[in-house]
């Protein structure tokens, strides 16, 4: 055989070989994880007044904006903040996401002439997605539900608490509300507050969020053939190449 054949054959070889390396290395199809978090919606409508739709406030995405904040929320006779932080990143290495969103001074008059003075000093919701799964935890700081009392700092998933006017229920407030959604990722609305609207002694109807972070699930960690992945890619092309090169030579030797 001449030896310009054997010189080509190893050369596609070697071509053959990287492409597979890099091809098993090749990112998967599915879409990366994302992230969001916020610090207040409100979507109510008290008796006797107008409908009050505000927020997201403070919103923050992994697609970006990565952190937001914002000074203080003021909504006449449903809710006032003070300062809310939000930030929602992705870990491009490892695929992992977590979202945070903190809201402080938080006072919830929809709620006075049920509970009284409603405050809490800070409420915080967040959530992290590994290649484990998905977790979140909420946070209270000073919590006074008026009538209620103090409530855990650290309340179980989903805790309900009833809120009566009279003998009718007219709200329910959930602390460390989490929600798992369809495609994977989770919810945790630190504080939910839903009025439900019902009888006579109805203080309205509809929601109040304060606190929300969502996230996962994961994303893939960092493909093989990008980054450091690239440089064991060409590690591997190379411990199999020098093979190749070496039958190639000691064939070219035999002929000579």
């Amino acid at each position: 055989m001449k030896k310009s054949s054997l010189v080509r054959r190893g050369g596609l070889l070697a071509a053959v070989v990287a492409s597979v390396v890099l091809a098993g290395a090749a990112p998967a199809s599915a879409a990366p994880g994302d992230g969001s978090a916020y610090g207040v919606k409100v979507d109510v409508k008290l008796l006797g007044q107008d409908a009050v739709k505000a927020g997201p406030f403070a919103a923050a995405n992994t697609a970006g904006p990565t952190s937001n904040s914002l000074a203080k929320v003021d909504l006449t006779g449903v809710l006032t903040t003070g300062v809310i932080n939000t930030e929602a990143r992705r870990d491009e290495n490892s695929g992992a996401v977590t979202a945070k969103a903190s809201t402080a001074d938080v006072g919830l008059p929809l709620l006075k002439a049920a509970l009284g003075t409603v405050g809490i000093k800070l409420v915080e919701a967040v959530c992290t997605a590994t290649q484990k799964g998905v977790e979140g935890s909420t946070k209270l700081v000073g919590a006074d539900l008026g009538s209620v009392g103090a409530v855990d700092a650290t309340p179980a998933p989903n805790t309900q608490i009833k809120v009566g006017l009279g003998p009718v229920n007219v709200a329910t407030i959930i602390l460390n509300e989490q929600v798992r959604n369809k495609d994977g990722s989770l919810t945790v609305n630190a504080v939910h507050v839903k009025l439900l609207g019902e009888g006579l002694s109805a203080l309205g109807s509809g929601d109040v969020i304060v606190s929300s972070a969502t996230c996962g699930p994961a994303a893939p960690p960092m493909p093989l053939a990008s980054g450091a992945g690239l440089w064991i890619g060409l590690g591997l092309l190379g411990a199999v190449a020098v093979p190749v090169g070496t039958r190639i030579f000691r064939r070219r030797s035999a002929q000579a």
